[in-house]
């Protein structure tokens, strides 16, 4: 496509002063950029952020094309060269581009709805479907109104069926992605209650979904629809009353076939045979009998070469993972994904970790696609180069016979296989570096993958990035565009990584973090972060460390400041603090009758400026301390506004916290510090449901054994069984941050979905629990500490603290794994 073309598209007229350049690429983020003089940017005005004001940064990286809102924007850049269309809505004008570009296509096109099993579905098909057809379909699970075009972008001529994702939670957004998919097969994974909060009812929700496919020629949803939603169904479809619709279900059965069909009228049936499929949770057999149906009576495939197939199943890894690796070094792992748009996808993440100075990617030969040879390699070196990788591995003999396509990457290496790789030992000349490894199922990149991989024992906390980012977004919607944020890290960023989720929250532009202390700030300078960092505890052992990392000290004292001045003073130094007051916490900082003295140190000190001034809310969390709340606030004011007057120079303001930032907005001054709500705790309670717990705590059973009627477990003898019982030994104990006030009973964890209470007190190193109404508990099960439904609230509630505490007591030795949808 050519920028001119937009004119028509869009009905909009355009400025064109940058050379035209074909627009292979669309992107809304000026930090993912893949060739950017081939790549049409849209700045798309959000609730959180607003594309507007990264249109310069794109601009600089090489970007010349640009859909906007606001032409003000683009002014300054027509000299220089650019082109640029002006439109009332960018996201809207984005569909329509996309629609547009899908116009051109007349293979097949299914799309895919419903409340759970959209993303699985798709992927299974994928697989299910490869030797018949060349599938592009969404990357992960692209189903929003953003990430629907940016899936249907990727349709080109060597397709021959397409399998797109659509979600919605509100009326009023599918006859959008209706618009840009243009499905002809249609198809319902299932009806539930995930967004039911932005619609009347059930019936307002599927009349909204069933939108979807007015123009399909068949489409295929779920049996108990007819039941429990009549009136809807018979409308349906209003635009196209030729279309076949079909109603799909699925029974367990004894068949010596896994799966078997029955057909009677519209209504089909797949009979299942679990003991003959690869997974047998309800829900994965409900996801593989849908799979079956629409292999058997949509696409003709034989019933023998259908279960043939799904016993071949793999599980899908709908998740990019950051482990910690050997050597210093971070694996991303997506060792089962393998096509151009999972690449992107990747080499986008990649390019967001900082924690190392070099990056790496280990690929395989790329198997989903139908380029060539040559042109597929190219294509692939052009993204490698784009995200300036500096080391590349390639794993395959097609990737072997391209390997000329890769010449402008710093470093290469080739091997014709995952054997020679593993052989050659040249693994063990990887370090301190963040490396991606992805490659195709038959490569077997996870034998690479346990080669790098730290080994700790079995217990892990797993952190959802894409949860974070959500609870950032969250409390930037409570704020004013020019409020900044500091985002506190102390305590391993409340015991789920520092590095890590400092090196996400720098990606996301937050303007400041703040740590405990001073060897906290000096790990995250040395592992990529440069954005400024309050240390809110310095001594006066870590003056030298805070000038040589650039870090900031908090100052609540004339001691510590006397300290600091003649430390600045005597090594020819400056450095930016920042001021505490105490206006009620009792905690540390200056009293507000210290602002004379204060002052007149300060002007005698230049070479310490201040850089911003705090105080800290007591109680901004419960209502019932309102007007203490108010008149801290009030005291912080006048504080404030006297060093205003005597300062020759500007200074930030901040003392709201996460509760202070949702309970008195009208105070957010010129920054605000978010805790404990970034890590998905809304203090006060009233919010909570807008945020996403972002952690895991979970573990294994080690062992399970039969006990006698009246034996006792553990420590103590403490625990008592009265009846003859199973008990389980799971591989965490209070070194790894389970409470020994969770023994006997206390605390619960869940397995195999149910609760069971731990038995005895909690050892160091393991604890041991009740299995008796779990029968079919096995050894190695996993156990979950807590997570989004046994969570952090309810342990802290059972042993009467805090959940920061339950939060930040998960020791450093368990291991954490950072992923992202």
């Amino acid at each position: 496509m050519l920028f001119t073309e937009l004119q028509s598209i869009l009905q909009s007229p355009i400025w064109q002063t940058a050379p035209l350049l074909p627009i292979e690429h669309i992107a809304v983020d000026s930090r993912k950029l893949f060739v950017p003089e081939n790549t049409l940017f849209v700045a798309i005005k959000g609730k959180n952020h607003d594309g507007h004001h990264f249109l310069a940064e794109a601009y600089e990286k090489g970007v010349r094309n640009f859909v906007i809102e606001n032409e003000k924007v683009a002014l300054p850049f027509r000299e220089r060269g650019i082109n640029y269309v002006v439109v009332k809505n960018s996201i809207r004008a984005f569909q329509k581009i996309v629609a547009w570009h899908r116009s051109k296509f007349t293979y097949p096109v299914m799309a895919i709805t419903g409340s759970n099993g959209k993303t699985i579905v798709k992927e299974w098909l994928t697989q299910l479907l490869a030797e018949e057809f060349n599938i592009v379909r969404s990357p992960k699970s692209f189903n929003s109104q953003i990430g629907v075009p940016l899936s249907v972008w990727q349709m080109r001529a060597e397709h021959t069926l397409g399998i797109f994702e659509a979600g919605i939670s509100q009326v009023g957004e599918m006859e959008y992605l209706q618009r840009v998919i243009q499905p002809t097969i249609g198809v319902m994974t299932n009806l539930g209650s995930a967004h039911d909060e932005g619609f009347k009812n059930r019936e307002e929700k599927l009349e909204e979904k069933l939108k979807l496919f007015e123009n399909c020629s068949v489409v295929f949803l779920p049996a108990n629809l007819v039941e429990n939603y009549p009136k809807v169904v018979e409308k349906f479809p209003k635009k196209n009353p030729q279309a076949q619709v079909f109603f799909w279900n699925y029974e367990l059965s004894v068949s010596k076939n896994a799966v078997s069909f029955v057909k009677k009228g519209f209504q089909l049936t797949c009979k299942l045979n679990s003991t003959l499929l690869p997974f047998q949770d309800e829900a994965y057999l409900q996801n593989m009998a849908l799979c079956a149906i629409l292999m058997h009576f949509q696409f003709k495939i034989p019933t023998q070469e259908i279960n043939k197939r799904l016993a071949l199943l793999k599980p899908v890894s709908m998740r990019l993972e950051l482990k910690q690796g050997i050597q210093q070094t971070y694996l991303i792992d997506d060792s089962y994904n393998n096509d151009l748009a999972g690449l992107q996808i990747a080499l986008d993440f990649l390019a967001n970790q900082d924690q190392k100075p070099a990056k790496v990617v280990i690929l395989s030969d790329i198997l989903e696609s139908d380029l060539s040879g040559k042109k597929l390699y190219q294509q692939v070196a052009r993204l490698i180069s784009a995200k300036k990788i500096g080391f590349f591995i390639g794993i395959g003999e097609k990737i072997f016979e391209h390997q000329e396509a890769f010449r402008d990457i710093p470093l290469t290496a080739f091997y014709k296989d995952t054997e020679d790789f593993l052989s050659k030992g040249f693994f063990q000349q990887l370090r301190n570096c963040v490396i991606l490894i992805k490659g195709a199922r038959k490569y077997a990149f996870e034998k690479i993958v346990q080669k790098l991989e730290y080994k700790a024992h079995r217990t892990v906390l797993e952190i959802n990035l894409d949860a974070l980012v959500n609870n950032l977004n969250f409390y930037r919607s409570r704020l004013k565009p020019e409020t900044k944020i500091m985002v506190m890290v102390k305590a391993f960023a409340y015991g789920n990584g520092s590095v890590e989720i400092a090196n996400l929250l720098q990606f996301h532009r937050v303007n400041y973090l703040a740590v405990a202390y001073a060897d906290e700030g000096v790990e995250l300078r040395k592992n990529g972060i440069h954005l400024p960092i309050m240390v809110m505890n310095p001594s006066e052992e870590s003056f030298s460390l805070l000038a040589e990392y650039h870090l900031e000290p908090a100052v609540y004292s004339f001691e510590i400041l006397q300290k600091l001045a003649d430390f600045c003073e005597s090594e020819h130094l400056s450095l930016k603090i920042h001021l505490e007051f105490d206006t009620g916490m009792r905690r540390l900082g200056f009293e507000p009758q210290d602002v004379g003295v204060l002052l007149g140190i300060l002007q005698k000190v230049p070479f310490l400026k201040v850089a911003s001034l705090m105080s800290h809310l007591a109680a901004a969390d419960e209502e019932q301390h309102d007007d203490f709340s108010l008149k801290q606030i009030q005291t912080f004011q006048k504080i404030t506004q006297n060093l205003e007057k005597k300062l020759p120079y500007k200074f930030l303001k901040h003392i709201l916290n996460s509760p202070g930032i949702v309970r008195f907005p009208e105070y957010q001054m010129d920054m605000v510090r978010l805790g404990i709500g970034l890590y998905g705790v809304e203090a006060g309670g009233k919010f909570q449901g807008n945020l996403q717990p972002i952690s895991r705590l979970k573990t294994v059973i080690s062992q399970i054994k039969t006990i006698s009627k009246n034996d006792t477990v553990g420590y103590g003898r403490k625990g008592k069984v009265n009846q003859k019982s199973r008990i389980g030994i799971i591989a965490i104990g209070y070194a790894d941050g389970l409470s020994r006030a969770f023994s006997n009973g206390v605390g619960k964890v869940r397995v195999r979905g149910k609760l069971v209470p731990i038995l005895g007190n909690v050892c160091m190193d393991m604890a041991m629990i009740d299995l008796s109404q779990v029968p079919d508990a096995q050894v190695g099960d996993e156990v979950i500490i807590f997570d989004e439904t046994h969570t952090i609230q309810d342990l802290a509630k059972a042993i009467r603290t805090i959940p920061y505490e339950i939060l930040t007591s998960v020791s450093e030795r368990v291991k954490r794994v950072f992923y992202s949808e």
